[in-house]
């Protein structure tokens, strides 16, 4: 930030410039617009007329996921080929011999991990701690 004098008058000089959402002279985001005369810097409290925000929109948007295309890529998802270290293990549904794993750490970090397995023929999970 800097200040130079043109006649009787200083003049607030930015070291850079930005959107009116941000401050001109630490880039900090600053609070909405309120009742107040002036929108204050919350880190260097940089001061800009209320004024200046006067006419300006703000505007969101919201895309939700489509349901019916999420299905289909859930089907496509199991039509894919189980991928991992293929065991010798039973599985408990189907009693096909061969299921593969995964492993993660679930719990707290002085605990063992967690491990995942998959039938690779009917695809039923279960899971174990170790």
């Amino acid at each position: 930030m800097s200040e130079r004098k043109v006649g009787d008058m200083d003049i607030h000089c930015s070291l850079f410039t930005s959107e009116s959402d941000f401050c001109p002279d630490c880039g900090s985001v600053l609070p909405l617009p309120g009742m107040q005369d002036a929108v204050i810097c919350p880190q260097c409290k940089y001061s800009i007329n209320v004024k200046d925000f006067e006419a300006k929109r703000v505007q969101s948007c919201m895309i939700f996921n489509n349901c019916d295309a999420l299905s289909v890529q859930l089907e496509a998802d199991e039509e894919d080929e189980i991928k991992g270290p293929l065991i010798e293990r039973k599985c408990s549904r189907c009693g096909h011999e061969g299921m593969v794993y995964h492993t993660r750490q679930m719990r707290s970090a002085d605990e063992g991990q967690t491990v995942f397995y998959t039938c690779t023929k009917c695809r039923f999970q279960e899971k174990e701690d170790s």
